[in-house]
């Protein structure tokens, strides 16, 4: 197939840790990754943010990323991008239209993928113009983050709305996790056009350690929280646990680098956690890091922990859970999909510090117990969330919706003809 995706702020080719550059980016990179490596050709449309990036940029064996100008060429933060989606939607246009002199200048997509709502704002001034079929996956819905964030949602007021109307323009729907169904069909998308999806690992660059390093009883139970530092990522909610457990040793990776840490607001609120709380010793913050380097701090670790008050899916989880590491994280979105209570990991309600301690508390007597299910999590990982399994999956998604785009095609072209036929009879 030839499959155009749009993510305007989350380039394949960003750098992981800054505020709008995360699991999205992550997911884009990876799935066109699979995509292009089983035979597909894949352009991933975003959004120039430097003037110095040339226009094309080949990414993977099948896979091009393409800069197009929409807005000013320089970084802005994602909440800022609307008033330009429909510059961007309208270059796509002219890019994919045979009809107009001097336009058409790349290959018409089988099929459109749009990723996060604002790409769905550009994808349906380009895509159902031009007969194309039009894929979303939100990543997250601004339904849920007003519910959570409230006066603190720094989206547009306009976008609820937007998804709504995206919910039931669009010809299919890639939702990540099964939490995420029920909020689309209360937004008004039809409950056959949404498609369980979930995001995946790279099963071979993370893996578990060669050598398994056994924690003795009572050592240090050594904690681990990979993300971004926003707030909603809740970080806090592990400090706020280390008073209960007085031995653990938490490391945070994310965010700026190391040396910017010092100036970063979030940071800089949770070391004040810690301060308060008198664990500040025991909170190492590391900042940035690779993925490389995520797997070296995943296999030194006994427990990853994710706690965000809510997460549409999340990659972490599952990097863990490749890694051969259980999770404790909050029964929120995506983590009651990646995460099996009780086989993998442990699920605490979000923001409960006394909850999440008696979880880690759990696995801090019964090291055996953690082992466990890390290598259950290590094998569900394998079968579930490689990429090219998830690939091959969103392939079948994408066939349905070229399906029945062409099985509506022909039927409106029957009753054209049928009309016709009537009409000369007469």
């Amino acid at each position: 197939m030839k499959i155009a995706m749009i993510s305007e702020h989350a380039s394949p080719l960003a750098v992981l840790g800054g505020p709008d550059a995360g699991g999205q980016n992550v997911h884009v990179a990876s799935l066109a990754t699979r995509l292009g490596a089983q035979g597909h050709s894949v352009q991933v449309y975003t959004r120039r943010d430097d003037p110095a990036l040339p226009e094309r940029v080949p990414f993977a064996p099948g896979v091009e990323v393409v800069h197009v100008d929409a807005g000013p060429p320089e970084p802005l933060p994602k909440d800022d991008l609307l008033p330009y989606m429909d510059e961007l939607g309208t270059d796509l246009r002219r890019r994919w239209d045979r009809s107009v002199l001097g336009s058409g200048r790349d290959p018409v997509p089988d099929v459109v993928h749009a990723h996060f709502w604002m790409s769905g704002v550009a994808g349906l001034q380009c895509a159902p113009p031009l007969g194309i079929p039009l894929v979303q996956t939100f990543h997250a819905l601004g339904s849920v983050k007003r519910r959570h964030q409230g006066v603190h949602d720094t989206s547009p007021p306009e976008r609820v709305a937007r998804e709504r109307l995206l919910c039931r323009a669009v010809d299919g729907i890639v939702a990540t996790c099964q939490d995420e169904v029920s909020e689309l069909v209360a937004l008004g998308a039809p409950p056959e056009r949404v498609e369980v999806v979930p995001c995946g690992v790279d099963v071979d660059a993370f893996q578990p350690p060669a050598a398994r390093r056994r924690r003795r009883p009572g050592a240090p139970l050594r904690l681990l929280s990979v993300g971004r530092l926003v707030e909603r990522k809740g970080v806090d909610t592990v400090i706020a646990a280390l008073p209960l457990l007085p031995s653990a040793q938490l490391v945070v990776a994310g965010g700026p680098s190391a040396d910017d840490l010092v100036d970063d607001a979030e940071a800089c609120r949770l070391r004040d956690v810690a301060r308060r709380l008198g664990v500040e010793g025991r909170v190492r913050f590391v900042g940035s890091v690779t993925q490389d380097a995520v797997q070296d701090l995943m296999h030194t670790s006994d427990v990853v922990v994710c706690t965000p008050w809510y997460e549409p899916f999340g990659i972490v989880p599952l990097e863990a859970a490749a890694c051969g590491r259980p999770v404790v994280g909050s029964a929120v979105g995506g983590l009651l999909d990646s995460v099996v209570d009780g086989r993998t990991g442990l699920l605490v309600p979000p923001r409960e510090p006394e909850a999440l301690a008696d979880a880690l508390r759990e696995l801090e007597s019964d090291p055996a117990a953690g082992e466990r299910m890390g290598a259950t999590a290590r094998a569900r990982a394998e079968r579930l969330y490689d990429w090219s399994t998830v690939a091959a999956r969103t392939v079948e998604a994408y066939g349905t919706v070229v399906a029945d785009r062409r099985s509506d095609g022909a039927e409106s072209g029957s009753e054209q003809l049928g009309a016709s036929r009537a009409v000369n009879d007469r």
